[in-house]
Parts: structure tokens; C-alpha cells; sequence
């Protein structure tokens, strides 16, 4: 789902991340508060006091972001769930689990403890504004915190997997039928009629608007499209869990693969290997034991002129957890390992020696050959 994001701290034990793509939504609600929604609603402030709160509310926003996905995290936490993580991006945040939860029970109190924290967030900044003397533009920044929370508890119980409403309403499906495949399937259709129903708002808004209305629609078909394709991933995602989890690495692996002598020159390997095999990860043994692993990426840092003089020994690296796995290991825990290092290939090690590769390619073929013939 994510680019490339930044460790922003580390709260309750939850790493907080920050997707590149926040940037940019941070810059566009700063500036729409800034130029639009508080000079309309408090008139005869200073530009410079409308641009400050304009960066108030967009900071107090991601703020309540983060304490409605913390409420998500902690309570997955308490039920056993692993949680990766907190990850800001251009929609807002999600709190990163790592397996599905373990029956209905545990997915509704992990589902409606954002709306809550919401709310209740929302509750407490509605009694602030109300109860303290505070200066306009402070009055105006808290104002607009509390309904922004109190919004984001609403949309999210839309029941549209996969918003909060969406996994309450999984919870219920699921503990009726004792089927969270037949659950997901139905919320996520669910979730991407919701996705397409924002995008026809979102081309009905500007019709009826014009360009004034252009940020506002723009936004709301974006939302629609992240919430269709997100909805679908889902679906595919549980899918793919159920067809990979607890097979072991091994069952998919290439026992014969491609390797690399150390001997041989940075240039021999760009010709006889990388250009004729085209992978971007190539392991180097001898006398039948795993030396290294050599990358294209490690090639192209290298100097052009190097290339005839350095030995693939030279350049290589040793092994690591990310790019090797042992050969028993959980077949989607190391597609999961994939996804996070943005690897396509991992070699399958056991004892220090080679016994096989794995790829991305033949997991995700393994999968919907065995799909296609369990719906025909």
C-alpha cells in the first residue's frame, strides 16, 4: 500500500510511520483551512493568523488520526494481535496488522475502538472550547477538532469494508455464518460499491459545481478509488493468506537454481547471467556452500571501468534475513518478508547451503492456479 515512509517515534511500543504521500495532503489541508474554511467562519484575523491555524488544525488532525489508530492498536495488542505499526499517508492513517484476527469477538473490539477514541476525543474538545476562555483563533482551531473527530467516527462506521463500520459489520456476518472468507467477501462488495458511490459524487459535484468545486470533488473520487481498490485488495489478501498460511517455504521453491561462481568478473556476470536470466538477485557459491548474494543494484553503484577488474566475490555481500529463509519457514510469513523489502526473489538456506530459490512470481502463480480451480 505504502511508499517509501519515514520513522516519525515510537509510542506505547507502536512505531509511528510517515508515508511520503502525507506531505501532500498536509499542504493542501493547511492551505484549505488557511485561505477558506476560517476566514469564513472568523472574519477580521490577520493572514498570519490564518495560515498558523490552518497548520494547527492540519497537525491536530493527524493528531486524531494517530489516537484513532492507537486505540485500534492497543486493543489488538490486548487480544494477542501483532501490530507493525502506525502509518500516516495521502488518506489518513491505518494501523498495520499483521494476521487476521482470531474470531468475530476479537475484530469487533479492535474495529469500534477508533470510532470511540473518536468520539470521545471529539467529546473532550467540544467541553475544552466550551468550558475554557480561550483566545479566537485558538477557540476556532479546537472548534474545528471537535467535529473533524467527531466526523471521522461517522465516516468510519460506514459499514464499507474496510472502514471500521465495514469490520464490525465482518464481526457480525462472520459470527453468523462461522465464515470470515464469506464475511470479507460480502463487506468488501460492500466496500467497493461505497468506493464507486463516492467517485459518481465526486464526477456529480463537479458537474453540478464547476471548477469551484474541483478540490472537493477531486478529493472525494480519490477517496472513492482508494476505497474500491482497498476493499478489493482486502479480499484478495485473505485469499492469499489462506492458500499460503502454514505451508512451508519449501513446497515452492526452484531446487535447481541459477548461481554464481565468486571467481568470475563483474562483466562476465552482467552478460552470462544478469542479461541472459534477468533476475535482480544472483547467489554466489562455492564448492557447494552459499559464499554471497550479488544484486543488480550492487553492479550499477559499481563504476563501469571496474567491471573487468572486480570478481563477483569481491563485490558480494553476505547473506541476510532479507534476502534468505530457511526452507520450514511459513510460506506467507516470507511473502510478507517480501512485500516489506520490496524483493521479488529470496534464497532457501539451510545448514550454510543453497537448496532452492523463491520467488514472488511462482507464490502468486501458485495462487490463482489453485483459486481458478477451486471456483471451477
Amino acid at each position: 500500500m505504502f511508499g517509501k515512509t519515514i520513522d516519525l517515534f515510537s509510542i506505547f511500543g507502536f512505531k509511528i510511520r510517515l508515508d511520503l504521500s502525507w506531505f501532500v495532503v498536509a499542504v493542501l489541508i493547511t492551505w484549505s483551512l488557511a485561505v477558506g474554511y476560517f476566514p469564513r467562519a472568523y472574519e477580521d484575523l490577520s493572514p498570519g493568523a490564518y495560515w498558523a491555524m490552518g497548520a494547527l488544525g492540519a497537525l491536530g488532525l493527524f493528531a486524531s488520526v494517530i489516537a484513532h489508530e492507537l486505540s485500534h492498536a492497543t486493543v489488538a495488542r490486548r487480544f494477542g494481535v501483532e501490530m507493525r505499526g502506525i502509518t500516516l499517508f495521502i488518506f489518513g492513517g491505518v494501523a498495520e496488522m499483521t494476521q487476521e484476527p482470531p474470531s468475530p469477538k476479537v475484530e469487533f473490539w479492535i474495529a469500534v475502538a477508533g470510532p470511540i477514541a473518536s468520539f470521545v476525543v471529539g467529546g473532550l474538545l467540544f467541553a475544552a472550547g466550551a468550558v475554557l476562555a480561550l483566545p479566537t483563533a485558538a477557540a476556532a482551531v479546537i472548534g474545528y477538532l471537535a467535529v473533524i473527530n467527531v466526523v471521522l467516527a461517522v465516516f468510519n462506521l460506514i459499514p464499507a469494508f474496510p472502514l471500521d463500520g465495514g469490520r464490525i459489520l465482518r464481526s457480525i456476518l462472520w459470527h453468523w455464518k462461522s465464515s470470515l472468507r464469506w464475511a470479507t467477501r460480502i463487506t468488501s462488495g460492500i466496500g467497493a460499491g461505497f468506493g464507486y458511490l463516492l467517485i459518481g459524487l465526486g464526477v456529480l459535484q463537479l458537474v453540478v459545481g464547476g471548477m469551484q468545486a474541483f478540490v472537493g470533488a477531486m478529493w472525494m473520487a480519490l477517496i472513492g478509488l482508494f476505497l474500491r481498490g482497498a476493499a478489493q485488495m482486502s479480499y484478495q489478501q485473505l485469499l492469499l493468506r489462506r492458500v499460503l498460511e502454514g505451508e512451508p517455504v519449501s513446497r515452492f521453491m526452484v531446487t535447481e537454481p541459477v548461481t554464481v561462481p565468486r571467481h568470475i568478473s563483474v562483466a562476465e556476470l552482467v552478460e552470462e547471467y544478469i542479461y541472459r536470466h534477468h533476475f535482480k538477485l544472483y547467489p554466489v557459491v562455492e564448492d557447494g556452500r552459499l559464499v554471497g548474494c550479488v544484486t543488480t543494484r550492487q553492479v550499477k553503484e559499481l563504476p563501469r571501468e571496474e567491471w573487468e577488474r572486480t570478481t563477483v566475490g569481491a563485490l558480494a555481500d553476505q547473506c541476510s534475513p532479507d534476502n534468505s529463509v530457511g526452507p520450514d519457514e511459513d510460506a506467507m510469513e516470507v511473502l510478507s518478508r517480501m512485500s516489506r523489502n520490496r524483493s521479488s526473489r529470496m534464497l532457501v538456506v539451510q545448514d550454510g547451503r543453497l537448496v532452492g530459490i523463491v520467488s514472488l512470481k511462482d507464490l502468486l502463480e501458485f495462487f490463482s492456479l489453485k483459486i481458478e480451480l477451486e471456483a471451477a
